[in-house]
């Protein structure tokens, strides 16, 4: 059986101030470098085989603190890297609205899948991106392997290794620094946890993580 532990990055100042963040290389904020820090010791003593991230530095810096203590190169895929959010990089949610009404409106249908961010990707997209990938999970050896990455590549890398709709990305919910917990037996992917927290909370004494909009 393998394990995967798929790891959203810690906070930034973007997601702080609620603004849309997909390619832009921003790096983490003072409480995002604790929840590296609290991450890496969540892992400390868990035998991992490697450690795979997005090659940005918010999730790559977070992947080397992970694979620090187990003297493990970081593997750096770019098909981990987060939806290419377009022209809504940077904005705050109420600016999408505003200045993409016909984008906002297909996003907030029953069917957002296909409706392409602005100059960027859509979900879709995403999915196509990150299928080799999951395919390859699906199929691989047993090992123990650590993914940090983001918010929708996250979410829709567990729709394609469940099996389940693409549009299925919105019914959870995956917080900065949180952990989930994937296993795979005869190519066959469970949720053993979704979205856990608690690392943050016993070793940073911290509420519920700062929610991250997604546009």
């Amino acid at each position: 059986m393998s394990l995967l532990y798929l790891v959203r990055h810690g906070q930034t100042n973007h997601n702080a101030e609620e603004r849309g963040l997909g390619r832009a290389d921003v790096p983490l904020s003072p409480l995002g470098r604790r929840q590296a820090e609290a991450l890496a010791r969540r892992f400390e003593r868990v035998p991992l085989d490697a450690v795979l991230s997005s090659p940005l530095q918010r999730a790559a810096d977070v992947a080397r603190a992970i694979a620090a203590p187990h003297r493990l190169p970081v593997e750096l895929l770019d098909a981990l890297t987060e939806l290419d959010v377009g022209d809504t990089e940077h904005l705050t949610y109420p600016e999408i609205r505003e200045r993409f009404p016909d984008f906002y409106a297909a996003w907030t249908s029953d069917d957002p899948v296909n409706a392409a961010m602005p100059g960027g990707e859509s979900i879709a997209d995403l999915a196509r991106r990150l299928a080799p990938l999951a395919s390859d999970l699906l199929a691989g050896p047993d090992e123990v392997l650590v993914i940090v990455s983001h918010n929708f590549t996250l979410r829709v890398l567990v729709c394609l290794l469940l099996g389940a709709p693409l549009a299925s990305f919105r019914n959870f919910r995956l917080d900065l620094a949180s952990v989930t917990t994937i296993s795979i037996q005869h190519r066959r992917a469970a949720i053993q946890a979704l979205n856990d927290t608690s690392h943050l909370d016993k070793a940073l004494n911290l509420a519920a993580p700062a929610r991250s909009v997604s546009p």
